[in-house]
């Protein structure tokens, strides 16, 4: 199925990032990539079931590519697909919950937590990079044969 939102790699892990066209999930792509992330899709994700996990690559004709506001479109390095582990909704300030309770999103046959976040608050790519490990470290997924880092369904 193909998706509007972006998808950036941390760990070995895909999230995808969701919400209405120009609210920044190109930003905080590109923001966390600059902090050791890497590009998996950039405006439309093509996600496939594959032995109940949730696998995001990017839509040929884009692959490799990310828009940057102010700049225009633009090469950066990628992973060809990761396994998403986490959701990301990019909501305004005032619709991020202090102490959210879990909430999960049901892809195909495969449930996935969320999170609310605001996509240009100074510290959100760190949080998103924290909900990553967070999955991790709790065993949500199968986080075995993960990659190293390098650096509206």
């Amino acid at each position: 199925m193909l998706v509007h939102g972006t998808c950036v790699e941390l760990f070995g892990l895909g999230v995808l990032l969701r919400g209405p066209s120009g609210c920044g999930k190109s930003d905080l792509a590109l923001r966390s990539i600059d902090d050791g992330a890497r590009l998996v899709a950039d405006d439309q994700v093509v996600l496939t079931e594959e032995a109940g996990r949730i696998q995001a690559a990017a839509a040929t004709r884009i692959a490799g590519r990310i828009e940057v506001r102010g700049v225009g479109i633009v090469e950066v390095a990628t992973i060809k697909a990761a396994p998403v582990v986490l959701i990301v909704n990019l909501v305004a300030p005032a619709d991020v919950a202090r102490m959210p309770k879990p909430s999960e999103c049901r892809l195909a046959e495969t449930t996935l937590p969320t999170i609310a976040l605001a996509p240009f608050e100074a510290s959100v790519a760190a949080k998103v990079r924290l909900a990553v490990l967070f999955e991790k470290r709790n065993s949500r997924t199968d986080c075995a044969t993960a990659a190293k880092p390098t650096s509206n369904l």
